[in-house]
């Protein structure tokens, strides 16, 4: 007999790829967009923009954000922002921590604290606060 799954997740949903959503969307779950929203996104849970897919906002907040699409808006995140190869970003980027993938494009700021490597004097954390453009 199969065994139940659990998941940590309190709710998941997911907008296909042939739809178009306007307006704003709010939720405590996750959320996958496969196709094209336009207006302001609040999660509790993690926002994940997939390969051809778009979301423009004036705001998105989430637990967490991938993008493997497009994205324009001003992000707010509590965890991990991640740019996958491929996704094209424009807007202020402010995170627990920010990952870019070779292939990614952003244009737009970077807040967010890190540590720096030993070699370059290493155990304070320092807060990112620049104007960035970069291709990877």
């Amino acid at each position: 007999m199969a065994q139940a799954r659990t998941t940590n997740r309190t709710s998941e949903a997911r907008i296909g790829s042939a739809a178009r959503v306007r307006g704003r969307i709010h939720g405590d779950g996750d959320l996958l967009v496969e196709g094209h929203v336009e207006g302001d996104v609040a999660l509790r849970g993690d926002l994940t923009i997939a390969e051809g897919a778009s979301v423009a906002s004036e705001t998105v907040e989430a637990h967490g954000l991938t993008v493997a699409g497009t994205l324009e808006a001003e992000v707010t995140a509590t965890g991990a922002i991640r740019l996958e190869a491929g996704a094209r970003v424009r807007g202020n980027l402010r995170g627990a921590t920010v990952a870019m993938a070779d292939g990614a494009r952003f244009s737009g700021r970077v807040d967010c604290e890190f540590d720096l490597p030993p070699e370059l004097g290493g155990a304070s954390r320092v807060e990112s606060r620049g104007r960035t453009s970069a291709r990877r």
